[in-house]
């Protein structure tokens, strides 16, 4: 395993710059995920590393090594993408071989690093099948053995997970993260799924349009966001954001802090930091902050999603633990956990 180290580094396709001065450090074994929207950068970031596409300013270190002009064989990276990539013709053992084959390598040390890497992945029972008797989950486990056998410096992966569905995800994200923990590889992870993001990094780095938002551990982002646009990407259901003028007027408690309100632009709560009553429901243990008519209750069983219109602020989001059953268009009270709340100024940046 090695560190990475990216200082200043910049892209450009002809005048078009597509990432700007991007500096992050990446320790030895630690897991660094890369999230954003689509367009952000991340996938070309990755590539970057990888030798893939080359830089156009700044530098790389790998291991210590500056790579700028290094090929991409000989920066000894493995890299696991979106499409599988496996060779229909070969057996599962030797798709997972084939590098070493190909450097030449006996094949008593192909065979042992592939049993290896097999039993790591749960592939012991696979190994004689072709890939098209194997699920969607196993041919992506095929694929990062191929990589393990390697032994490289570091793990790239390219939105690995994208062609599952629902249930694979979730246990590919299992095994990813097991995998982590048994090889204590540097990994670095790029995807658009904020889930992914959350439960599998030691440290996010959050990029739009090119630029590095926020870096820093998945709580860190979810409690304390830089600006707006971590606050909203970050945290499932998004993040209720609304204009401070408008609240404090027509809040029936002060929300926003005194000393803040003439710095705060916008408004912050998650949904899950909010709670509905009956319109006459609040007391001083649970004072009212808004009120609004039920829209819409979405049902997820363990929770419930309910969507209010509130006057003059438009649509808000409350996450309710349990069910409920407010009809649509209903009148309730809206009581905020004010330890919780976030403010942000003009240009959208956090105020601590």
């Amino acid at each position: 395993m090695a560190s990475i180290q990216l200082n200043n580094v910049s892209k450009a396709y002809d005048s078009t710059e597509v990432l700007h001065n991007i500096n992050l450090s990446i320790e030895e074994g630690e897991f660094i995920v890369l999230v954003g929207p689509s367009g952000c950068g991340k996938s070309t970031l990755l590539r970057m590393i990888a030798g893939l596409e080359p830089i156009t300013g700044g530098d790389m270190y790998i291991g210590g090594q500056r790579v700028n002009e290094m090929r991409p064989r000989e920066r000894d990276i493995a890299m696991v993408f979106q499409s599988y990539a496996l060779y229909p013709h070969m057996s599962v053992e030797r798709n997972m071989g084939f590098s070493l084959e190909l450097r030449g390598a006996p094949k008593e040390e192909r065979t042992q690093h592939v049993q290896e890497a097999a039993k790591v992945l749960g592939l012991e029972p696979y190994l004689q099948r072709l890939p098209r008797a194997l699920s969607g989950g196993q041919r992506q486990r095929v694929a990062m053995g191929r990589a393990i056998v390697r032994d490289p410096k570091a793990f790239l992966f390219d939105e690995p997970l994208s062609n599952l569905d629902a249930a694979l995800r979730v246990e590919m994200r299992l095994e990813i993260a097991k995998l982590h923990k048994r090889l204590s590889s540097t990994m670095v992870y790029v995807t658009h799924d904020q889930v992914e993001a959350l439960t599998l990094a030691d440290r996010i780095v959050v990029l739009n349009g090119g630029h590095i938002q926020q870096i820093g551990t998945p709580m860190e982002l979810y409690e304390t966001p830089a600006n707006l646009f971590v606050a909203q990407f970050i945290g499932s259901p998004n993040m209720n954001v609304l204009p401070a003028e408008r609240l404090n007027e027509g809040a029936a408690n002060s929300i926003i802090p005194a000393q803040l309100r003439e710095k705060t632009a916008q408004f912050g709560i998650r949904p899950e930091h909010t709670k509905v009553l009956e319109a006459e429901g609040c007391d001083e243990t649970l004072p009212c902050h808004m009120k609004g008519k039920v829209v819409v209750v979405e049902r997820l069983g363990s929770d419930a999603n309910i969507y209010l219109d509130v006057e003059r602020m438009g649509q808000f989001l409350v996450r309710h633990h349990g069910d409920i059953n407010f009809d649509s268009g209903k009148e309730v009270s809206i009581h905020f956990d004010t330890n919780k709340t976030h403010y942000f100024d003009q240009n959208g940046d956090a105020i601590q």
